[in-house]
């Protein structure tokens, strides 16, 4: 049996190995958090579209700013000032357009207006309190990049150049199947031998949460017959077939051999700690990712290596997860063969955050993953203690 293929190799395989992202599509603002531009966004606009008021105050010539200086206009936001008279202020307020002829706001809490008079206490320079045109964004500047897939303040900010609407890939279909005659749909009564199908709804859950769409080919009757036509029919109504269970080495693993019967397999069994049972290839030129059985399994293969590959295929830029550095909570004595990856909750510590484990790190127990906020990375080979530093990938930044 070949050996086991290290996380990362892959990783950069699956990475590779993602074909060109979808066609671009149009999508208003309200819809397009959480898509992928196609294109380049390039502002039209500066931001802001000429100067203004930090401040609620007075604008003026700072040279003026020894003298009273009578009160010639009030400016608010929203309104186009006439230029200011020289040897006068004008009374402004913060967003408001700053007059021509005026080079600084002194703010309202050092001024004392009395009968249409502003007399200014303290010293005022030029652009003081002026946010400056094109000071956020200036016109023909590169908003965001080709690739980025957008989150909640990029869609305020193509706003804020005037977009209504933006340039994104089309979000992927991915259809989701699971194997194994044990499994049955929450709400229905456990029969002997049998368990409730969470990868099911985890999964889509996952893929719903990347901007994605699911298509849901629900459970699999664990036959060859049964696995080959769920897997015939995924693959002409999606992107990507995603599998949970059946890609092992058991007699009742029939997905691994239907892949291999009706496309190919280009990566089996990576040397990672839960998950091992993991598959990649193609079925009818659909990519196919075989995901283990085991909820925690599939939960961390998922994060650390099929989200990856469906961002790449989706088009975005950046798919990795964030990752930190922490210092280990725990000692772990026994080195293991496999890159191992532990359900962590980081939090502050004296010396640095501060990684403790879930109690119970079995590849069955999904509470470990609800319980954590951070998955920790054990490289093979290698002993922990207590208080060493360790990379750990946030959970937050897998959605």
């Amino acid at each position: 049996m070949k050996p086991l293929l290290p996380v990362d190799e892959a990783l950069a395989t699956l990475l590779a190995s993602a074909p060109p992202p979808p066609a671009s599509e149009l999508r208003c603002l309200q819809t397009a958090c959480g898509m992928v531009l196609a294109d380049d966004v390039i502002a039209s606009v500066a931001v802001p579209p000429e100067d203004n008021s930090a401040m609620d105050g007075y604008a003026l010539r700072a040279r003026d700013a020894t003298a009273p200086l009578p009160v010639s206009q009030r400016i608010a936001a929203g309104q186009a000032p006439e230029p200011l008279m020289p040897g006068t202020a004008a009374r402004i307020f913060t967003g408001a357009p700053v007059p021509a002829g005026a080079d600084a706001i002194a703010i309202q809490e050092q001024c004392a207006e009395v009968n249409g008079t502003v007399v200014v206490q303290g010293a005022v320079h030029p652009g003081d309190n002026i946010r400056p045109c094109g000071q956020d964004i200036p016109a023909g500047a590169r908003v965001l990049a080709c690739g980025r897939r957008l989150r909640a303040e990029d869609i305020g900010l193509l706003a804020s150049v005037g977009l209504a609407q933006v340039s994104v890939r089309r979000p992927l279909r991915v259809a989701l199947l699971a194997t194994g005659d044990e499994l049955v749909e929450p709400g229905v009564a456990l029969r002997a031998g049998q368990i409730y199908n969470s990868n099911r709804y985890m999964l889509a859950a996952l893929v719903r949460g990347l901007g994605m769409q699911v298509v849901d080919c629900g459970s699999v009757a664990d036959t060859p017959e049964a696995t080959a036509a769920a897997l015939e029919q995924a693959a002409g109504s999606a992107d990507c077939v995603i599998s949970s269970g059946g890609v092992s080495v058991g007699d009742e693993d029939h997905v691994r051999r239907q892949v291999e019967r009706l496309g190919s397999l280009s990566l089996w069994r990576p040397a990672i700690k839960p998950g091992k049972p993991l598959a990649f290839g193609e079925v009818a030129g659909v990519p196919f990712l075989g995901l283990p059985g085991n909820p925690t399994s599939s939960f961390v293969t998922f994060c650390l290596l099929a989200r990856p590959f469906l961002l790449r295929f989706q088009g975005a830029s950046d798919v990795e997860p964030l990752w930190l550095r922490a210092r280990a909570g725990f000692s772990r004595p026994r080195p293991d063969s496999r890159q191992e990856y532990l359900r962590v909750s980081v939090s502050a510590g004296p010396d640095g955050p501060r990684a403790v484990p879930f109690a119970n790190q079995s590849s069955g127990v999904l509470s470990s993953v609800c319980y954590s906020n951070a998955l920790a990375c054990v490289p093979p080979a290698t002993c922990v203690v207590e208080g060493d530093w360790l990379d750990v990938a946030l959970l937050d930044s897998l959605g």
